[in-house]
């Protein structure tokens, strides 16, 4: 795979983000992880997931850059595959845990708000849902589940200012469930999902998918009508002005 290392140790695999410093989200990265998630999913020789970033990163969101090229019938299909990604995350029966090795905004804090547990790593990073700002549509699927998280008092007024979360935060208002120095990360992680792993598997993944049943409803409902809502909006002038000074920022930073 181009963008996705896979590593498994002690019936657990070890998902590596890897495309780029940030981890930013395009197709490619999309299609693998989606590929991934579905093949372990029916793998009875893998018992848990941790997905991780790199140092500094676990990833920036969307690729706006590389998204803002796309033409129409790519970017409907990249939509596409991220709302149903975003499903097949959160309907996923066996424990996932998230190691938030740095920031993690828009669609990197959605990979995590997916997982069972999330561990952040200390620092100057932020983590949340900024997409108002930016000029997109929420689609009501993800205020559901930021509100699974959150409460639904919490995720509306976070996803109306776009607010982004510093790690503690983040931990007071149960956006994650730890908080550890970026060196203990993965050892935490590893921690984690071994101290569930240990539970009768069965039972577990049948009370997860209990407890997320009404989630996974509104997961799923129109997505088609959700769908072209954002391409509506993804095409406005004002929404291409917007995304076109972020990537004008952008690329000057990399310079």
């Amino acid at each position: 795979m181009k963008h996705i290392v896979i590593k498994t140790e002690d019936r657990i695999a070890n998902i590596f983000l890897d495309r780029g410093k940030s981890k930013a989200i395009d197709m490619v990265l999309l299609q693998e992880l989606n590929t991934t998630i579905q093949g372990i999913k029916l793998d009875p020789a893998i018992e848990g997931v941790i997905i991780h970033g790199k140092e500094g990163f676990f990833s920036a969101g969307l690729d706006l850059i590389a998204l803002y090229d796309y033409g129409e019938a790519e970017i409907k299909a990249f939509w596409t595959l991220f709302l149903k990604n975003t499903k097949d995350l959160a309907s996923f029966p066996k424990p996932l845990v998230a190691a938030i090795s740095g920031h993690s905004p828009a669609g990197g804090c959605v990979i995590a708000l997916c997982c069972d547990y999330r561990i952040m790593a200390e620092g100057n990073f932020i983590i949340g849902l900024n997409e108002i700002p930016v000029g997109l549509i929420v689609p009501d699927s993800i205020f559901h589940l930021y509100s699974f998280w959150l409460g639904k008092a919490n995720a509306y007024r976070f996803l109306l200012e776009g607010k982004l979360l510093t790690p503690q935060e983040a931990l007071t208002v149960g956006l994650v469930d730890e908080v550890v120095s970026p060196n203990a990360i993965q050892t935490a992680a590893l921690r984690k999902i071994k101290s569930v792993t240990q539970f009768d598997k069965e039972t577990w993944q049948s009370c997860k998918l209990n407890f997320r049943s009404e989630l996974f409803e509104q997961l799923t409902v129109k997505q088609e009508e959700t769908i072209e809502k954002i391409l509506v909006q993804w095409w406005k002038p004002s929404t291409r002005s917007i995304l076109k000074t972020i990537i004008d920022n952008l690329t000057n930073k990399k310079k």
